[in-house]
């Protein structure tokens, strides 16, 4: 008889035991580990301290970033420093920033100092780490699910390489997910693995390695005083307590369940992207993640034809993160149901992908001499702002005058349509386009 349970009781998590010990046994980034990319170099013991550069790993949960880190340390043979941002404090850093200039006095040893979740350090915390960085008293990785242009200061993020970590794809997770079987490490093949279990947990982890590896040992755990441990797709469902077949029954992984959503809100189909949202929800989705979406397609899908879309989509996400889950289902269903029913338009969407599109294209110009700035010395000898209209002088509010570079004249971007509070708006910007040409 095998007692799987005792394989997993009071031990490390199987997540974090199956945590590679190199760079050749990370699953997915590929497009991060190709030779001579920075983070292979700096993994190699034999290249030279002058040669490391700190990065920021940017990507969202489960897909590496702390493996990643620990994995350069482990091959490099630097000395490796580990602070959370939830609980280290400008205090922490200094120590570190400190320690790691006496190694490297006293000793020759530079320090990888790996930083989880910088996003939630504050901006004095960040400017701590500056000095360090600046100097080379340690080499930083840092890690965030966070967009790092809103949530790391410019100087550390122009002194860092900034890199993006993919979703690991369903072949990378089945990899992981048959390692962790069949390792010592992990369940060390004492437990079979069903092929519909072994699907079901690729879906289940939607690109997240440790959510899938969670899910497999809480299922191996109930497997405990069986004769022959198999792990079975109803297993998995029960182990994580979550509708996991009816999320994925047909196949249709992560993705298309958020795509189905979006086109069912776009389609003004309120039953159907009520589905889709009940599926995400009962599935375990980041509530985060749904709430972005809806942000977007409010912006995207309706647009001008119902401003107020925008502003319930937004107040949506801050209330999920405030309330959290499960209460959180609420304003996002809320949400749902005012994004399919009200008016629709992509006119701002199309419009700022036609003036991008023109702009990569080389047509913009100069800005004309009347709009430029007038307000430094030498300016007005130049001729900026001469002959400029201010609009608030006039009754109407619109002058007559170009603002568009002479080789964009007459260009339209913005095409209203005559659908919802966009029907007012269009027939406002074609008075004010006849008053702008005279």
């Amino acid at each position: 008889m095998t007692s799987s349970g005792a394989l997993f009781q009071g031990q490390t998590p199987l997540a974090v035991r199956m945590r590679p010990v190199s760079l050749a046994e990370v699953a997915g980034q590929g497009h991060l580990l190709k030779p001579g990319s920075p983070l292979v170099a700096l993994a190699d013991p034999d290249r030279q301290t002058s040669g490391a550069v700190s990065v920021i790993l940017w990507g969202p949960p489960g897909t590496g970033k702390t493996t990643l880190a620990q994995a350069i340390a482990r091959s490099s043979g630097r000395r490796f420093v580990e602070l959370s941002a939830i609980t280290a404090g400008v205090k922490d850093v200094r120590e570190v920033m400190q320690e790691a200039l006496n190694q490297r006095d006293l000793y020759g040893q530079s320090t990888i100092l790996f930083l989880d979740e910088i996003h939630r350090f504050t901006k004095a915390q960040q400017d701590a780490l500056l000095p360090g960085v600046e100097n080379g008293w340690v080499v930083l990785i840092a890690a965030t699910t966070e967009n790092p242009s809103f949530s790391v200061i410019s100087p550390l993020l122009s002194r860092s390489l900034l890199l993006t970590l993919k979703p690991l794809g369903d072949d990378d997770l089945g990899a992981l997910v048959d390692r962790a079987v069949r390792d010592p490490r992990g369940l060390g093949g004492r437990v079979a693995l069903d092929d519909e279990a072994r699907d079901a947990l690729v879906r289940l982890a939607s690109g997240d390695a440790r959510r899938a590896l969670t899910a497999l040992e809480a299922a191996a755990a109930m497997t405990d005083g069986e004769e022959s441990p198999r792990i079975t797709a109803a297993l998995i469902a029960q182990a994580v307590d979550r509708a996991l077949l009816r999320y994925d029954r047909q196949g249709d992984e992560h993705y298309d369940v958020i795509s189905a959503f979006i086109k069912s809100i776009r389609g003004s189909d309120a039953d159907a992207a009520i589905h889709y949202l009940a599926r995400m929800i009962e599935a375990g989705e980041d509530p985060r993640f749904i709430a972005r979406r809806l942000v977007i397609s409010a912006a995207e899908d309706i647009g001008l034809a119902d401003p107020q879309a925008l502003q319930i989509a937004v107040a949506a996400a801050d209330a999920v993160a405030f309330i959290g889950m499960p209460e959180g289902r609420i304003p996002l269903a809320e949400a749902t149901v005012y994004l399919a029913t009200t008016a629709k338009s992509n006119a701002a969407y199309n419009a700022i992908n036609a003036a991008i599109a023109d702009v990569k294209a080389g047509g913009f110009g100069r800005v004309p001499t009347h709009l430029r700035d007038a307000h430094y010395p030498g300016a007005k000898r130049l001729g900026h702002g001469k002959g400029y209209v201010y609009p608030h002088d006039l009754d109407v509010g619109v002058a007559t005058q170009q603002y568009l570079p002479d080789e964009l004249r007459g260009r339209r971007y913005y095409q209203p349509t005559q659908r919802g509070i966009e029907r007012d708006i269009a027939a406002r910007v074609e008075k004010i386009r006849r008053i702008l040409e005279g």
